[in-house]
């Protein structure tokens, strides 16, 4: 099974289109504004996706098996509370025949009325989502009738799903968030296609020689490998007892990146890096974990602000591990050489934290894979982002060059610049 960033970018096409029709049904059945939140095309192992769903929250869900254009199952998932509130809304607006105008902290669990209007909210959804996958691939998709399910872990709700992945396999997922605004009720969406059937379409959808699956299946274990780097050199250098988890591997449009960044201050180290393959890597903080960052890093008290020039020198530093660690990484399972430059800090609000490389990248091309990445230092959580941009051509070429057997036999071994704290 072969795919290519045209292939990729076509299945986000159809996310975006397919969110955009749920949202409005959601509008017109609630009489509320809604909008499309995160969409993203995900490439994650099944023991990924299991752990999103063990946080010991309640969740309920309507999926539905496909047939034609595209075969599988399509899922959409909701935290109980949120789907007991959409009900008791939904409900409202039949009138007071309805007699269900309790709150929802009264409602305690989903009796015939309510997992029925679950399940109706749910069945419009999936049809949303998998009307505008159809209209986009100009096909025919058929849709069995919706089952309601709900539990706290992923076994429920995909356990006896031949098509979902293993929990060592990597699977291509949509996911797709729908937000109603002013409120906090939202949902997520899965698809988990058939595998035959998944390969037909990258067949239809390729451009280009494409990308055996399963070298992409060894860009993120190289990934991984360069995390194990990050977390020992950055142990090693600062005597701080670090880890670094890369949770999955997104797929996303260059535009719609700023969309996805949080309108909070940022701070962030851009480098671009020169090689087979070229590109740029981006790595963003919450000004909150970048202070703990330097709290940690820095053993005495600084400014206020804490990004004066220990401040941002720390940042740096970390930054300039992390990127040596993937990069080098990634040029020894390669056998190719990466050179990146010096550190660039970036403190900024939201978007125009990333503007400047995406405005860069926007001239040659238009998507991006994403690394949503947790770094763990001294028992302290940090939530980085990890904006990992290679050009599209290079990256081909090196992933076709990629053999698999050296990700596990070959050392990942940075070598660092010095940072320039002027």
């Amino acid at each position: 099974m072969k795919l290519d960033v045209n292939a990729l970018g076509t299945f986000y096409r159809m996310a975006r289109e397919g969110a955009g029709l749920a949202a409005g049904r959601l509008t017109h059945m609630l009489g509320v504004e809604t909008k499309v939140g995160v969409t993203k095309l995900n490439f994650m192992r099944g023991q990924e996706i299991r752990r999103d769903f063990e946080d010991s929250t309640e969740k309920v869900g309507v999926r539905v098996k496909l047939t034609g254009g595209i075969e599988g199952y399509s899922v959409v998932v909701f935290e109980r509370e949120n789907a007991l509130r959409i009900v008791e809304t939904l409900l409202a607006e039949a009138g007071p025949d309805a007699d269900v105008n309790a709150d929802v902290d009264e409602i305690d669990g989903f009796d015939e009325m309510t997992e029925s209007a679950a399940t109706e909210v749910g069945h419009i959804m999936n049809s949303g989502f998998i009307d505008g996958w159809a209209d986009v691939l100009e096909t025919v998709i058929d849709v069995s009738t919706p089952e309601f399910v709900e539990g706290q872990t992923a076994e429920p709700f995909f356990g006896d799903i031949d098509e979902a992945p293993a929990d060592d396999d990597l699977a291509l997922l949509f996911q797709s968030q729908i937000e109603t605004v002013g409120t906090e009720v939202g949902f997520s969406h899965y698809l988990f296609p058939k595998r035959e059937s998944m390969s037909k379409l990258l067949e239809q959808l390729r451009t280009s020689e494409g990308i055996e699956y399963d070298k992409l299946d060894g860009f993120d274990r190289m990934a991984e490998r360069g995390a194990e780097e990050v977390a020992k050199t950055a142990t090693t250098l600062t005597g701080i007892d670090t880890s670094v988890d890369i949770r999955r591997l997104n797929f996303v449009s260059l535009e719609a990146i700023p969309e996805q960044v949080a309108n909070e201050k940022l701070v962030g180290v851009a480098f671009e890096f020169d090689g087979m393959p070229s590109g740029y890597l981006l790595f963003l903080f919450d000004e909150e974990s970048a202070h703990e960052i330097v709290d940690a890093m820095v053993p005495m008290e600084v400014d206020e602000d804490g990004f004066g020039e220990m401040g941002t020198s720390a940042i740096k530093e970390l930054g300039n591990i992390m990127a040596s660690g993937f990069l080098d990484g990634w040029a020894n399972v390669l056998d190719t050489t990466i050179d990146h430059s010096t550190p660039e800090f970036i403190h900024d609000i939201g978007a125009a934290a990333v503007d400047p490389v995406i405005i860069q990248l926007g001239e040659n091309q238009d998507f991006a894979f994403v690394f949503d990445t947790v770094v763990m230092a001294d028992g302290r959580e940090f939530d980085c982002e990890v904006y990992a941009i290679p050009d599209e051509s290079d990256l081909e070429r090196a992933l076709n060059n990629l053999d698999v057997d050296r990700i596990e036999e070959t050392p990942t071994t940075a070598e660092f610049q010095e940072v320039d704290n002027t």
